[in-house]
């Protein structure tokens, strides 16, 4: 049978473009609103809260027992959340991990992963269970107080966003990568956040400054110190962005003879400790760590890093700056609050608006927990209208009861009864017709008109909303705020050091030294400034290239034919009497590109770099120097092009030699200084590309090697003229090679 074709009619003709376009968008809107960014009301992605949600459908309150992880995980997958089981074991041993969330909403049973970088056991095997703060973000989820939704499956419902009584975003912090942007929100201290909120609520119209005055910074769960300055602090919290340094914890153990050691008991926010010390144990025997004798790591269930000093001489300030320097001993977290406002849309708002959100919500939820509970009362004080309309005739109730075969619209209409009220009578036990219980009715109905006046009263005054919303943080700060073993604050401010920067090659032996790097790139040291290096021997097939004096405590400055720099310390340099080793190993030079100048780096010093196409530009040192193994990237090259040639600046003039034999001399003043770029045209070829150049003084006169003879040429009106012009060809006796040296 052959198969059925679509007609022409049927197929719809869209641009792929379009179709793409939409089908992206679609997707980053998805990853934006439901996995990425939380929410800036309960501070949760919907994964977390499903969970926290699910968990609760299963009863699994403190005061109940532990239940399998896997039970949760599948509830979670099978009614929520229709994605991988292991994402979402992944996310709820995040919220079980006391050094990975200020205040754990989930507590585990089991091995729920360490500091270290373990993984957690299999779900399986673990047991969980909601902790009191989590039980405070669903707090009245069954009061109306939230909006429900359906799930994906249509079969369940689950809360567009919890009531959450305590301000998670802030507390706990978030971080995740969705499409095109990002949040990266820090914990901070709950009982903090109560102080603000409670302040926010009495002046509405506050600065943000006010705000920061109670709450400094953040508050991490692996405690650590902020050296952050307040400003920066500040700016970050007024603008939603910003980037705080944070310094692990030490204090220095005295020992005897003089000795000391260093014990580090906190360490920074997400840093693994077993990374961080394999880290420094790499560096100390690579002896980028001059000051460090020794390292061990004597932690238990708390952190003890214990660092020994070189030698008792060593101050303990400096050898740990040393390491704040080089190690995750010091991190940096990049603040920023990029969220979901009430309405959906991703924000990034400040410390303000955050708070200010969390307060509507709170206020939002109040209106609506007081109208359920209205709507409860008014039902019960219908109830129990009628219940006394039937004690006070209960004889004719009970007569109606037993002689009429439809009993309810005689009631109805007889006492004016409501539907309601009637099936109530209707279905009273015999033991309820005492006379105490006619009196306890009584009672209940004055009560619960009371207090509906009460709610009636706190609707209808906005400032009697605000006093019963700060009770609530009142009491939100009571159970988690700072005077509790958890709210306790753990992270510490310090002012960082100012004026005092310690320089790890100010610690290097000054020693002098001879560097030789041959044609393929092998580089070594020799002890002395050697005069005579013609009996160096080199790897079959290579030979000499540079041959510099230098000192141990120097940096040498190479420059590759790709236009980047590179630096590399004098003392890091292999010393002995082989080959020495590939400069490669040393530092990210590609394959395909050449060794074009090295030199020692000398910050005061401006240097003349040019392409083969004649281009190029004066730099200063400064700007050259390399902090990584990738190097920088200083001029720009062509395709096809390569650079050629770097000449420290020493001169007023410079003198331009083509492939073609055409020399140009002109002033130095005419090339501008850049930072990075590919230049200025230094010398106009028709047929050809840039040889050599050499800077020097006019009055000086040229000067070019000859043999092993130096010329100099005094009259060199000739040649001189403009940037990019062509030249002409040089004196008489310049070599055939077009080079000056």
């Amino acid at each position: 049978m052959a198969p059925k074709t679509q007609s022409p009619d049927q197929i719809d003709i869209v641009s792929f473009r379009t179709t793409l376009e939409e089908k992206y968008l679609a997707y980053a809107l998805s990853t934006i609103t439901s996995r990425s960014l939380p929410d800036v009301r309960d501070g949760l992605k919907p994964v977390h809260r499903r969970l926290l949600f699910a968990m609760m459908q299963l009863k699994l309150d403190p005061k109940s027992g532990f239940k399998k992880c896997a039970r949760v995980v599948g509830d979670v997958i099978g009614k929520y959340h229709p994605h991988g089981d292991s994402a979402v074991y992944e996310a709820m041993v995040r919220l079980a991990q006391s050094f990975a969330v200020r205040y754990p909403l989930v507590e585990g049973q089991g091995n729920f992963g360490s500091i270290d970088g373990d993984n957690a056991a299999a779900m399986r095997y673990t047991e969980a269970r909601l902790t009191e703060v989590a039980m405070a973000l669903l707090e009245g989820i069954d009061e109306n107080t939230v909006d429900f939704r359906d799930t994906y499956d249509g079969s369940e419902e689950e809360p567009v966003v919890l009531p959450a009584c305590f301000p998670n975003l802030l507390a706990n912090g978030s971080e995740g990568i969705a499409v095109g942007m990002a949040t990266s929100i820090p914990p901070h201290n709950a009982g903090e956040l109560c102080d603000a909120l409670l302040y926010l609520i009495e002046k509405p119209d506050c600065a943000v400054e006010k705000l920061v005055k109670r709450i400094p910074g953040p508050d991490l769960p692996t405690g650590g110190t902020i050296v952050e300055p307040p400003a920066n602090i500040l700016n970050a919290y007024e603008t939603g962005r910003g980037a705080i340094r944070i310094r692990a914890k030490w204090e220095k153990e005295e020992l005897s003879h003089g000795m000391y050691q260093i014990i580090v008991t906190e360490i920074p926010y997400q840093v693994q400790k077993s990374r961080l010390i394999e880290k420094i144990a790499e560096l100390f025997k690579e002896k980028k760590l001059p000051l460090l004798g020794n390292i061990r790591d004597e932690s238990a269930e708390e952190i003890r890093i214990v660092f020994e000093p070189k030698n008792r001489t060593v101050e303990a300030e400096m050898l740990m700056e040393s390491l704040f320097k080089s190690t995750e001993l010091e991190t940096r977290f990049n603040m920023n609050l990029n969220v979901l406002n009430p309405h959906g849309a991703p924000q990034v708002m400040n410390l303000k608006d955050i708070l200010l959100s969390f307060l509507e919500h709170r206020l939002d939820v109040l209106i609506r927990r007081t109208n359920f509970r209205l709507e409860k009362i008014a039902h019960r004080l219908e109830v129990l209208g009628g219940l006394l309309i039937a004690y006070l005739n209960l004889d004719e109730v009970i007569r109606i009861i037993r002689t009429e075969d439809e009993p309810k619209p005689i009631m109805m209409k007889k006492w004016k009864l409501t539907e309601i009220q009637v099936e109530a009578i209707l279905n009273m036990r015999l033991r309820q017709l005492r006379k105490l219980e006619e009196f306890e009715i009584r009672g209940e109905h004055d009560a619960l008109s009371k207090e509906q006046k009460e709610l009636q009263a706190l609707l209808k005054s906005e400032e009697k909303m605000w006093l019963k919303i700060a009770g609530e943080i009142q009491e939100t700060k009571a159970k988690f705020g700072q005077k509790t073993a958890l709210g306790k604050r753990r992270t510490m401010f310090a002012d960082a050091p100012v004026g005092k920067i310690i320089d790890i090659e100010a610690f290097v032996e000054k020693e002098p030294i001879t560097i030789l790097c041959s044609k393929m790139g092998w580089i070594r040291a020799v002890k002395g400034h050697q005069t005579d290096v013609s009996d160096t021997k080199y790897k079959e097939g290579d030979e000499a290239k540079f041959a510099l004096h230098a000192q141990t405590t120097d940096k040498l400055l190479l420059f590759s034919s790709d236009g980047k720099f590179y630096t590399i310390p004098c003392d890091k340099i292999p010393k002995g009497k082989g080959f020495g080793e590939p400069v490669r190993l040393m530092i990210d030079l590609s394959n395909e590109a050449d060794i074009i100048d090295l030199s020692i780096y000398d910050a005061e010093a401006k240097l003349l770099v040019a392409s083969s196409t004649g281009k190029g530009f004066v730099v200063d040192a400064g700007e050259v120097a390399a902090q990584t193994r990738s190097g920088k990237q200083i001029l720009n090259v062509a395709d096809g092009h390569k650079a050629v040639l770097c000449r420290r600046v020493e001169g007023d003039h410079v003198a331009v030699i083509g492939d073609n034999r055409k020399l140009l001399i002109f002033p130095i003043s005419q090339i501008p200084p850049m930072k990075k770029g590919m230049g200025v045209t230094l010398q106009k070829y028709k047929e050809g590309h840039l040889s050599d150049l050499k800077t020097f003084n006019l009055t000086e006169g040229l000067s070019w090697l000859l043999g092993e003879k130096t010329r100099t040429e005094m009259d060199l009106k000739a040649w001189v003229g403009n940037r990019a012009d062509a030249g002409r060809l040089p004196p008489t006796g310049f070599p055939r090679t077009n080079t000056f040296s």
